[in-house]
């Protein structure tokens, strides 16, 4: 894996929690501003948005220098939409980019994976 590659799947990294956060406080805030007089839901809805788009434009990204199947796209941008889905992306992830790690530098240190 290259670098440009590893740094595009650590942006998406990055910014799938922080996403899936928003995302359940904006939910939490529609619900208070239609219980209570608390209205958050413009503020949170454009924080939401903005890492929203980041996401989409870091899984754009990664997509391009990945190479990934269709699948597994449609995977990544599926949990976007997903109140906790963010979670499980981050997760995804970083076992991914842990194994590209792994099976670049098998070859310098002279490991042959079975």
């Amino acid at each position: 894996m290259d670098l440009k590659t590893a740094t595009a799947l650590r942006r998406l990294r990055l910014v799938s929690a922080p996403e899936a956060v928003s995302f359940l406080i904006l939910l939490l805030c529609s619900v208070l501003k239609r219980t209570t007089d608390f209205n958050a839901v413009p503020v949170m809805g454009a924080v939401h948005g903005i890492l929203f788009v980041l996401y989409v434009l870091f899984w754009a990204d990664a997509w391009n220098r990945t190479k990934w199947p269709l699948r597994t796209a449609a995977l990544y941008f599926v949990l976007s939409v997903l109140p906790t889905g963010g979670f499980f992306a981050e997760r995804r992830l970083r076992r991914e980019s842990e194994d590209a790690v792994t099976a670049s530098r098998a070859p310098e240190e002279g490991v042959v994976s079975a």
